[in-house]
């Protein structure tokens, strides 16, 4: 007997998008050495998926958050993000050891809330060093090179893009190696959400964020 389409569907959807499954993206994580968060309610897992498309001038990553709310019930957010520059900023370095790229990895306490660019209040990077690829060639290939890698304070801060209707659709400038949202709405629910742990837990005031490929 043939399998039904209702089956062939259900396993497209899982080679397609792995993730919509927060119980399967935690485990994920576990599966990369890197530790998850179950222990308290509003404990929050911040998780960056990094689409295998490679196209630096689209919004096709995706951010997570997974956490557990306070009637013991599992929660999970999925939001549309750039987890590497775009090409304006790969053709124009603006560190001369080239464009940053940060490595897939556990970064422990690497976010705590503050103002981008004195603008706006996003997540950065003041808590801990990241590891990031440094991208020197000026070409629109995003570059990840071992032999370039390096760690320290880069200011590779997750915050939003444009602040029009629906955001931006190019990633354009808005990434020199942020982790960026394509839609302001989904970024003001996404710092709302995360708030949350604050609130539970006001001395929890540093976020751990998990990227995988």
């Amino acid at each position: 007997m043939e399998p039904s389409l209702a089956l062939w569907a259900s396993v497209l959807s899982e080679v397609v998008m792995p993730f919509n499954d927060p119980t399967r993206l935690l485990l994920a994580v576990q599966a990369d050495g890197h530790k998850v968060f179950t222990g308290s309610d509003y404990d929050m897992n911040i998780i960056g998926v990094r689409s295998p498309s490679r196209d630096p001038n689209k919004f096709d990553d995706h951010m997570h958050l997974v956490y557990w709310d306070d009637k013991g019930m599992l929660q999970h957010k999925q939001y549309r993000v750039t987890t590497d520059p775009g090409t304006y900023w790969l053709d124009n370095p603006m560190n001369v050891a080239g464009t940053a790229i940060l490595c897939a990895g556990q970064y422990r306490g690497a976010y705590r809330f503050g103002m981008h660019r004195g603008k706006y209040e996003a997540l950065v990077q003041s808590g801990n060093k990241v590891k990031v690829y440094r991208d020197r060639n000026r070409d629109d290939i995003l570059d990840h090179n071992e032999d370039s890698t390096a760690e320290g304070y880069y200011g590779i801060n997750i915050h939003r893009s444009s602040t029009r209707d629906g955001g931006s659709t190019r990633v354009d400038k808005w990434s020199a190696g942020c982790q960026v949202f394509a839609d302001p709405d989904e970024f003001k629910d996404f710092l709302d959400t995360v708030r949350l742990q604050v609130k539970h837990h006001p001395r929890w005031t540093s976020f751990t964020y998990t990227l995988i490929e």
